[in-house]
């Protein structure tokens, strides 16, 4: 499919999409999140995919924000539901079966920062900036950020940096555990790759499972060690578990399919 807001090519097996909006930094309007959307529904299933890496285009910005200009005069209603519809997108690629990884090439502020925040890992270059900047406009951050900034690295530095609407560094956003990697800005992509790929020589229904049994335990009602009981059950059976304890016992490197 093609979008308005965001390039996409498969690339031996990896799924790139590029917001594309340099012009205003690559700021999230409704549109841009909504295509965001269809291709974790529509693209991300694909067969050939085995994995996700986000970035932006240009060297500035891997998101900076949302479009305040799309919803400085909202309602109350009109807000709930932009924050709702946010959070249904954001869960979308939190839930996501396979790795995805955000490659965060400069500002990450904002609706910019939930995003990378909602994929599984994030690989930041050394001119990255994070931050939650939102109480600067009398609003708090509405795709998540309250929570998975503090999940990622604590209540204490969490709610400061949202209190505050203070950046960060790439450097500190590797110190506090928010990035996985900080690299070079032209090394950014390749180490983006090198970690899908590692991720896509092991077990995909693993890879899926785990994803729902470290998720169960932010969710509120569900018990992440039962969940993890469940998740452990349900590979029992299947031909990758076959094919990894076989190759374990046999001495040799599995190959999953």
């Amino acid at each position: 499919m093609s979008y308005n807001n965001l390039l996409t090519n498969i690339e031996d097996g990896i799924l790139f999409v590029t917001i594309n909006r340099p012009s205003k930094l690559n700021a999230l309007n409704m549109e841009l999140l909504q295509e965001v959307g269809q291709i974790f529904a529509n693209d991300v299933p694909n067969p050939e995919v085995i994995g996700v890496i986000m970035t932006g285009s240009g060297e500035k910005a891997f998101a900076a924000g949302a479009d305040i200009s799309e919803f400085a005069k909202f309602s109350v209603e009109e807000g709930t539901k932009l924050s709702a519809d946010g959070h249904a997108i954001m869960r979308s690629v939190e839930l996501c079966p396979k790795p995805v990884v955000a490659a965060v090439n400069g500002f990450a502020l904002g609706g910019g920062c939930e995003l990378a925040m909602a994929c599984h890992m994030i690989i930041a270059s050394e001119n990255a900036k994070f931050g939650q900047p939102e109480v600067n406009l009398g609003v708090i951050p509405g795709y998540g950020g309250t929570q998975r900034l503090v999940q990622r690295i604590g209540r204490s530095k969490g709610i400061e940096l949202l209190m505050t609407g203070d950046l960060i560094s790439a450097e500190q956003a590797g110190r506090l555990g928010l990035a996985n990697y900080v690299v070079p800005a032209d090394e950014l992509i390749e180490k983006s790759k090198w970690l899908i790929r590692r991720i896509a020589k092991k077990s995909p229904r693993a890879v899926g499972e785990i994803v729902k049994a470290v998720d169960a335990l932010y969710t509120d009602g569900q018990d992440g060690f039962k969940a993890e009981i469940d998740a452990f059950g349900r590979c029992f059976g299947t031909d990758e578990f076959l094919e990894g304890t076989t190759a374990f016992m046999e001495k040799r490197k599995p190959s999953f399919r």
